[in-house]
This record gives structure tokens, sequence and C-alpha cells, in this order.
């Protein structure tokens, strides 16, 4: 535990104006009694892409910020510039937590581990023998990593890119060899046996509104967990309830994965129910 009392937190990404992680930030680290401010880098408000990054994580340790939240579509290129991985972040390719602190820069991946604490959250006790996932990119990464460390048996992943997917499987079939993980094939059937979904695609979300798969192909035997969040129900999840289905909302994902970077940037606890509360308080707004 640090003595530290003071924290200026960046979140770099594009199109993030609606984010609601600086507000949960801010709301929990005042709780804690820190002066703990947390700012939006939006390289689409600023006209900038990826390519700005060396300059911008320069500026942000120029500026004596603590630590930076980093997300799409920067989580892949921003490795390069980092001193330093966590296991995680190096097994997933992928980071969105980094701390600046004694001139150096320290990467986390934290989307795995959000997924995972929200899952045994909502979920306790889902069977894990068949699991599909819809979505092989950044975060689906992330997901698929998580739901293998909490015990799958056999995942079966699916994109629309499945090129994507396949590179994905193989690379967890190689860090999991005591398990089955593959891609492709009919989803149909594949479902009609499995214990549970995973959808971590954007179809669903405000801006992509419709559903990732025919609703027919759902039976009252799996589980759902969803990562779209915005809305917090999605049109699958509607879906999914309807037929009976036990589901967790992409809510408990976006909580708890700040819950851990803020851990990470400050080294307290944060209460995670009390910011499952406020997040409820945040999207009723």
């Amino acid at each position: 535990m640090t003595n530290k009392t003071s924290y200026l937190i960046g979140l770099i990404g594009s199109g993030i104006g609606g984010s609601l992680t600086p507000a949960m930030h801010e709301k929990e680290g005042s709780t804690l009694g820190l002066n703990y401010v947390y700012r939006r880098i939006d390289l689409q408000a600023l006209g900038l892409d990826p390519s700005a990054l060396p300059d911008l994580l320069d500026a942000a340790e120029r500026m004596g910020y603590d630590g930076l939240n980093i997300t799409y579509p920067c989580k892949q290129s921003v490795i390069p510039l980092l001193d330093d991985l966590d296991p995680d972040a190096r097994a997933l390719g992928a980071v969105n937590t980094v701390v600046l602190k004694d001139g150096k820069r320290i990467g986390y991946n934290t989307d795995g581990s959000g997924f995972a604490r929200a899952f045994q959250r909502g979920l306790p006790g889902a069977p894990m023998e068949r699991v599909v996932q819809l979505g092989a990119g950044g975060a689906g990464a992330a997901v698929a990593h998580a739901a293998l460390t909490m015990g799958a048996r056999t995942l079966t992943l699916f994109d629309s890119d499945a090129a994507r997917a396949a590179s994905l499987a193989a690379e967890l079939a190689a860090r999991f060899p005591d398990r089955v993980v593959t891609s492709g094939g009919d989803l149909r059937e594949t479902l009609a046996s499995a214990s549970g979904l995973i959808h971590a695609t954007p179809t669903g979300m405000a801006k992509l509104p419709g559903l990732p798969l025919p609703a027919d192909y759902l039976h009252k035997e799996l589980w759902l967990a969803e990562i779209v969040y915005f809305p917090l129900e999605t049109e699958l999840l509607k879906a999914a309830k309807a037929l009976g289905c036990r589901t967790v909302s992409g809510g408990g994902m976006a909580v708890c994965q700040a819950v851990d970077a803020l851990r990470i940037f400050t080294g307290r606890e944060p209460d995670a129910e009390r910011m499952f509360a406020h997040f409820q308080t945040l999207l009723e707004r």
C-alpha cells in the first residue's frame, strides 16, 4: 500500500466520448480518499490515429500522468512502446492498462481478469464442458483466455474473419494443451450441444444494433455471457432471457476491468459492489 494520494490517469482510444470508465474511476478514487483525476485522450476528437501513440505517451510522462488505460484501436500498437509486460498482457498480446512510474512503462491487461470476475459473480457454478465464443478480436482473445483459465474443456471460436478465429484457436491450443480449442464449423450444430455461449463481437451495441446469430440457434440449456454493455440489455440478452437461459450482461466486465485497473494504478482495493452500483446510476442517466 502506497502513501501517495494524488493520481492523474488518462484513457487513450478513438471515439471514447461516451466511455463511463472516467466517471467510475473518479468516483471510486474519491470514495477511497484519493485526489483522482481521469482524463479522456480521444484520437478521433484530436484528429489523430495510433501513429500518434509514441508522442502521446511521451507527453503523458512529461505531464506527470501516473497511468493510462488503452482501448480500441491501440491495445496492440502500444506494446512496442512499453518497457515491460505483466504475464497476462504478454500471453494475450494486448494491453489495456499502462503504469507510468520511475521512468518505466509497464503494460497490463485487465480485460480477461475483469471478464472472469464478472462471470463468477453473475454465473456461479456455470458448466464449462463445451463453450462457444463469437468474436476473436482483441477483447475476444482476452475473454477466450479467461474462459479456459476458468475451466472450459472445449472451446469453439467463430468470427466473421475465419482466419482470425483459426489463428487465435491455434495460439490458445498451444497455451492450454490439455483443452480442445477449435474454430469454425456449423454454428447451429455446435451450439445445440454447448453448455454456454460467450458473445465478444460489437453486434448489439447502440451503434451496431441487432443479433449476432439467428435467435432460434439459442436453447434454454445454454448460459450466455455478453460483453457489450451499451445498451446493457442487448437484443441477444433479451432473446436468451426469454428462453430462460442464465445470463450475465457486459456491464460486469466493464466494471471489473475498471476495478482491476484502479487497483493496479493505486495499490488500493476498490469496492467492486460499490462500483457496480455507481455504474448502474451512470447507465440510467
